[in-house]
């Protein structure tokens, strides 16, 4: 083939081997946009510190119902369960034998007067005459002695007379204070022995007001030292903390009570010590033994840092959140955290500091070191509420 015709063949064919190669080579991926995030700017704050604790009720005043004398129960006289008022009689014993025994030391009371005012009359008369001699000293002495013996016999007398009508009061049994009474432990007709085990017939149970108590662990009071030492939590002025009882079912009780004891010593069994408060009771809604939360308040955290619990996630060396910075892009914080704040939120204690953007909504979407988008303030809860709306309309 003529030489011509060769370099004519020869620029096509260079054509066709620069297209194959442009064709051979891939295109480059579409960049990933950036993922949509919702952030919250921390601004420290102060708070109230509350402290929650598995409690129980107690009564305030509860008082065992012991007979003091022995005899026949003749009647039970109050609505076992019920509510009893303070004076109100609970139980009879047969007053008869203990009557006929008053009336017999009455008897010797006055015997003993007969006797003393007899022998009170004879010293009288021979005091003068042994003054002038004409009894003899003997006699004297004998009247003196007839008469002290006499005082004292009415005295004597005198004191079992007031023992009888004491041993008479108490077949008659009250309730010393108002409070709820709990079923009878003898019944009518039974003999009651004061010396022996039928001698408990019942108990009151006062409960306006009631005690509600709970432990504080060891732990958990140095921790306390600690944060208060440091001034990341203040005490409230004396001391005067308030309890706030939350029932099983979330209701809390209408009325807040003071703390009015704390044991001195720490438990050996659970290294931990008792805390009592007492808390007004009116409507009788709490009753002795029952499990209630128990929130103390009163102390407050200065310049805390809270943010959504949805905020913080679980890394393999502790708690971490997503911060994006002043670029854009996202970095992962690690931070320690404090006790939960609300129903929705936590304290951060330290990791994070004003003025940082936290990611709240989107945190599965960040990669750390890659940029995210800030969404509107107002976009998702805009979204949220025409999605409500929609399917309203739907329906």
């Amino acid at each position: 083939m003529p030489a011509v015709q060769l370099s004519r063949l020869a620029v096509p064919l260079a054509a066709l081997a620069a297209l194959a190669a442009g064709c051979s080579r891939e295109a480059p991926p579409p960049q990933r946009p950036a993922p949509e995030v919702t952030v919250i700017t921390v601004e420290p704050r102060d708070i109230p510190y509350v402290a929650s604790f598995v409690a129980q009720t107690e009564s305030s005043r509860q008082v065992n119902i012991v007979a003091r004398v022995s005899g026949y129960l003749d009647r039970i006289a109050y609505q076992e369960g019920e509510l009893v008022k303070e004076g109100q009689l609970l139980f009879q014993l047969d007053p008869k034998p203990f009557q006929a025994q008053l009336e017999a030391a009455r008897g010797e009371l006055q015997s003993q007067q007969a006797r003393f005012t007899t022998a009170q009359a004879n010293l009288g008369r021979v005091k003068p005459l042994a003054e002038q001699n004409a009894l003899s000293r003997a006699d004297l002495d004998r009247a003196q002695g007839e008469f002290d013996s006499a005082k004292a016999a009415v005295f004597a007398a005198g004191a079992k007379v007031k023992e009888a009508e004491l041993n008479l009061g108490y077949t008659t049994i009250r309730s010393p204070v108002t409070g709820l009474a709990s079923r009878s432990l003898q019944r009518q007709g039974a003999f009651v022995n004061a010396m022996a085990e039928s001698a408990n017939l019942t108990y009151v149970a006062a409960i306006d007001p009631v005690w509600v108590t709970f432990s504080v662990s060891q732990n958990l009071a140095a921790k306390w030292r600690d944060e208060i030492a440091k001034k990341q939590v203040l005490e409230p002025k004396n001391r005067d903390y308030i309890v706030e009882v939350v029932l099983p079912d979330g209701t809390r009780h209408p009325h807040t009570g003071k703390i009015n004891f704390a044991d001195p010593s720490f438990s050996q069994e659970t290294g931990s010590f008792m805390v009592r408060a007492v808390l007004p009771n009116p409507k009788k809604e709490l009753r002795p033994g029952m499990f209630v939360t128990a929130n103390v308040r009163g102390a407050m955290r200065p310049g805390a840092i809270v943010v959504p619990q949805l905020a913080v996630q679980q890394g393999s060396n502790g708690h971490i959140v997503y911060v994006v910075k002043p670029d854009g892009t996202a970095e992962v914080r690690p931070v320690v955290v404090g006790d939960y704040f609300g129903e929705k939120d936590i304290v951060v204690l330290t990791g994070l500091h004003a003025g940082d953007r936290v990611v709240v909504d989107g945190v599965l979407k960040v990669i750390p070191g890659q940029p995210v988008r800030i969404a509107e303030p107002g976009a998702a809860g805009a979204a949220s509420k025409a999605g409500a709306n929609a399917g309203a309309a739907k329906k």
